[in-house]
């Protein structure tokens, strides 16, 4: 598999978030399903837009919705263990954002998943692609 992509360090991450493993996570085969990865991602990173104020989630006239994502796993974790979401900026185009993710148990230096997913921001009536939002923008940057 030479296409497969690097494991990551954690030295490749500008931003960590606690992810907190539950129960239901698990699957029959006694670790984290795959399909909760991407809820980690998007709770990672709109976590980490409401913390810094920059998205209000009833109210928010500019919102961010998920176009594309991916996962690439290196290893299983499993409830109870603690999780961190490191986040970093892949790209930052005029309405879009591409994110990076790895998943790591805490404490790791290398993830235990890698992915990606895509925000394009749009206006939230009409659904129509905007410009990233300048405050949004300009955190974003410091992700890059």
């Amino acid at each position: 598999m030479s296409d497969r992509p690097a494991r990551p360090a954690r030295s490749a991450f500008r931003l960590f978030r606690p992810i907190a493993t539950r129960w239901m996570d698990n699957d029959a085969y006694g670790h984290v399903n795959n399909v909760h990865y991407y809820s980690y991602f998007d709770s990672a990173v709109n976590g980490l837009l409401v913390e810094k104020g920059l998205l209000v989630i009833a109210d928010s006239p500019v919102i961010g919705l998920v176009v594309e994502s991916g996962c690439t796993y290196f290893e299983s974790v499993a409830f109870p263990e603690v999780l961190e979401a490191g986040i970093a900026v892949a790209h930052l185009g005029r309405s879009s954002v591409r994110y990076r993710i790895g998943i790591f148990k805490a404490g790791a230096d290398q993830a235990s998943a890698h992915g990606h997913f895509v925000h394009v921001y749009v206006d939230r009536a009409t659904h129509r692609p905007v410009e990233i939002p300048p405050a949004t923008r300009a955190m974003l940057n410091e992700l890059a």
